[in-house]
């Protein structure tokens, strides 16, 4: 059901606090009337009337929600109960590229839309980071936030509709298609925080942005072009506490000499983004369009890293007396482009359309070292290059069938999708093994991807699929749905859907479906390999690679062919809509997914140095991990959305309550292989570190409640969240494996808008406005004082921010 969104604050905080979303500029309750197109064939279905679960937001709640950089991974997790977006640090790639979860699941497991049509992957994967490891998500704050008209969030399976991928539901972003008129906005921001670890208060992130975006019609018969462009710099931020040295490390006085000071750093980096975005539609012949978008994103980027110490193996001090910090710099490129038309034929309409998404991304590191070619060692390194392209091409054709008080939807479509994915070589510098054979090799904080890890993999999926919605009569209405989809290194598989929704009374009503889904290993998991050296989650430097299954290493570890993971999705729900004033929605939910893919956990150890050693030639590799088809899991959850609507004084009160819950667990949990317990009995291949990214890294619940009030003046709003508990595991060996639970967590926002003219308005507000933060970590976890703050809570470790914005629409 509807997300109807929240707008900002004065009245709101007297009224209670708040949730996410902020005012809108006309009364809000127009959302729950707002015709759907994400889940169903119908033409006429509202939010209130889908078989599944349907989140409508606005332009005006994901503008207002977004403030943060225009980031609109941030304000989905400010407007959606069941969406979680954290901010990862001294996590890789997840530094550059953050990754997003549905209902708990993995961020490659639900399918996010542009206009209906299917958006690319990036082509970085996440190896380093907690939530999202090992997946090629797609990159949410690629997508222009003034670009948008509306989101749907469908909250359900629907393979069998849009194809692989779509286990935990599908997110389609609607692009802004008005004829006329524009916008232009700017705002500043910055966090202002008290530290209690290091007892300061400091000022940092100060983040500027900056929209345009204007209409024009191209034709009297309804023709237009909507283009915008967007800019965005965010500083850095950094949490980090005073190092107390770990006792690993040298104790010289060159090292010692360091203690008390802040040399790492735990927060945002800094970024850069330019965003472009256009979309047009013509009118040709009698009753078609031509119709054309695309988004253009270019992204720079830096990521934290640990610190390398004066006097250790990782440094020389002839370039870095005082040790130093690698910092890793991303190159983000993403590209879309779509054209088709639509139209009818006879009674049957039509859309056909070729669609191409690219995503490039270039890491580097400077302020880093390889060891092994001594003091004259470069400081600055290209590590590798990664892309992914897809091309889709569609044609769908469906039309209406009405006798006296039924209606049906009947459509059909054939899809064709090719997909490659590349990596190349970093400089040579970067994974050279230099004269200095007592030091690691490879560049400092990721060595780069050398010619042997190099990958160049391609497939086509075709796929054809026919849907039916019917409505009988007033109360009853069902979703039926078939797909038969063929990958060419999967095979085919067949998925189905039916939906339904009775309406016993005529304010209430059960609406419930089943599905099953399919989600196929993604290139990148099937072929990405690299060479690093960095330190484990215990400290220790190490070098290691990630093996892709087919590599010969890998095989003689156990590795064995990745399977597709394939779900079963059963959903029950009860909506009610009283008069005009209330409507609220509680969905139960339950996804169970055979073989689900991660990462093993990381193999190391004097066992697996010398056997790849012995067996391969290759030496010095003291840790190894490969994907693997893990586990079963079932995730069972629950999600509420409540609003209320209220005329009070001379503007329009909304109220609105969200809470989810989803809870992940583990069945048939994949056993070591015989050839690892040959090497060392004491190898574990998907143990507790692992377990715990997929069952409660993070947090099971979430609950909000947001304020609203605005008339034709003002617009005030607040929210309050509440971030559910979450649970970190570590395993260093020989049985110690500190955990940790992170406690819920309550954070407010709150926003005042006052429009000068028609034309004018400018708005203050702040977002975590008692400047919480989440449990500091325990002495297992903090890395020695240096890592205060563990990445997994939503709350993030910034603190408050502030922020003001002025407006001009024409």
């Amino acid at each position: 059901m509807s997300r109807p969104t929240s707008a900002p604050l004065g009245l709101a905080i007297a009224l209670a606090l708040s949730s996410p979303a902020f005012a809108q500029d006309t009364p809000q309750a127009t959302n729950l009337d707002t015709v759907i197109v994400t889940g169903t064939r119908a033409v006429d279905r509202t939010v209130l009337e889908s078989t599944a679960p349907v989140d409508v937001l606005s332009a005006e709640d994901i503008r207002k929600a977004g403030v943060v950089n225009g980031e609109l991974g941030s304000a989905l997790q400010a407007l959606l109960p069941s969406f979680n977006f954290p901010r990862q640090s001294n996590s890789g790639g997840a530094d550059h590229v953050r990754a997003a979860q549905l209902r708990g699941l993995s961020p490659d497991q639900v399918l996010v839309l542009i206009n209906g049509k299917r958006r690319h992957n990036s082509a970085l994967v996440n190896t380093d980071s907690k939530i999202g490891k090992g997946t090629t998500p797609v990159d949410f704050n690629a997508i222009p936030v003034s670009a948008i008209k509306r989101i749907e969030v469908l909250r359900d399976g629907a393979g069998a509709l849009y194809g692989s991928d779509a286990v935990a539901g599908v997110i389609n972003v609607i692009l802004d298609d008005a004829p006329e008129g524009g916008a232009i906005e700017a705002s500043f921001g910055a966090h202002h925080t008290d530290l209690k670890p290091i007892d300061r208060t400091l000022t940092d992130g100060q983040t500027s942005y900056f929209s345009a975006k204007v209409g024009t019609a191209l034709s009297d018969e309804g023709g237009f072009l909507r283009v915008g462009l967007e800019l965005k710099n965010r500083e850095a931020t950094n949490r980090a506490g005073f190092d107390q040295i770990p006792p690993w490390e040298a104790q010289t006085p060159d090292n010692l000499a360091l203690a008390g000071k802040r040399n790492y750093s735990l927060g945002d980096g800094a970024s850069k983004d330019l965003n472009a975005w256009f979309n047009a539609e013509i009118p040709f012949g009698a009753t078609s369009k031509a119709y054309a978008f695309g988004t253009y994103n270019q992204r720079d980027t830096e990521g934290a890293n640990y610190f390398r110490y004066p006097d250790g193996e990782a440094n020389w001090t002839a370039l870095y007396p005082n040790g130093y910090r690698p910092i890793s710099e991303g190159e983000n490129l993403d590209v879309q482009l779509v054209a088709g038309a639509r139209g009818q034929w006879a009674e049957w309409n039509y859309d056909a359309s070729l669609d191409h998404g690219r995503n490039e991304f270039t890491y580097r590191l400077r302020d880093s070292l390889n060891a092994s070619l001594g003091p004259t060692s470069p400081t600055r390194f290209k590590t590798g290059d990664f892309s992914f392209a897809q091309t889709v091409a569609n044609l769908d054709v469906g039309r209406i069938f009405v006798r006296e008080n039924d209606s049906h939807s009947l459509g059909f479509g054939i899809e064709g999708r090719h997909e490659r994915y590349e990596t190349r070589a970093g400089d040579p510098a970067s994974y050279a093994a230099g004269p200095y054979t007592d030091r690691p090799t490879g560049s400092q904080a990721g060595g780069g991807l050398t010619p042997q890890d190099e990958a160049d993999l391609s497939r086509d999926v075709i796929s054809a699929y026919t849907s039916l919605s019917s409505t009988f009569g007033e109360k009853f209405s069902t979703d039926i749905a078939a797909r038969y989809e063929h990958y060419q290194d999967f095979g085919g598989e067949l998925t189905g859907k039916i939906g339904a929704r009775y309406a016993f009374a005529p304010a209430f009503a059960l609406r419930g479906s089943i599905s099953n889904n399919f989600h196929a290993p993604s290139l990148s998991q099937i072929g990405y390999e690299s060479t690093s050296t960095g330190y484990t989650a215990g400290g220790q430097l190490v070098q290691g690679r990630l093996l892709s299954v087919n590599n010969p290493i890998a095989r003689a570890l156990g590795a064995t062919d990745l399977k597709p993971e394939k779900s079963i999705n059963y959903s029950l729900g009860f909506t009610s809509q009283i008069g005009s004033h209330f409507d609220l929605s509680l969905d139960l939910f339950q996804i169970d997914i055979d073989d689900r893919i991660a990462l093993s956990e990381s193999i190391t150890g004097d066992a697996l140095t010398d056997f790849v050693q012995q067996q391969f030639g290759v030496s010095g590799l003291e840790s190894a991990h490969y994907f693997v088809n893990a586990a079963d899991t079932r995730t069972r959850g629950a999600e509420f959305v409540g609003n209320w609507r209220q005329s009070l004084g001379d503007g329009e009160l909304l109220l609105t309550g969200t809470w989810s819950y989803a809870k992940t667990e583990l069945k048939n949990v994949l056993a070591t292989p015989a050839q690892l317990l040959a090497l060392d009995p004491d190898y574990v291949l998907f143990g507790v570190e692992e377990s715990n990214t997929l069952t409660d890294a993070a947090p099971r619940t979430r609950a909000q409640f947001a304020a609203s009030w605005a008339n034709d003046d003002w617009s005030l709003s607040s929210r309050l969240s509440r971030h559910g508990s979450a649970k970190r595991v570590f395993d260093f060996g020989d049985g110690y494996v500190p955990t940790q639970t992170y406690q819920a967590e309550w954070q407010l926002d709150a926003e005042v808008e006052y429009r000068i003219t028609p034309q004018w308005s400018v708005a203050v507000g702040g977002q975590n406005l008692t400047d919480n933060y989440p449990d500091k970590s325990n002495e297992d976890i903090y890395y020695f004082g240096n890592l205060p703050y563990d990445v997994l809570s939503p709350i993030g470790s910034n603190g408050a921010y502030w922020y003001g914005r002025v407006r001009f629409t024409f």
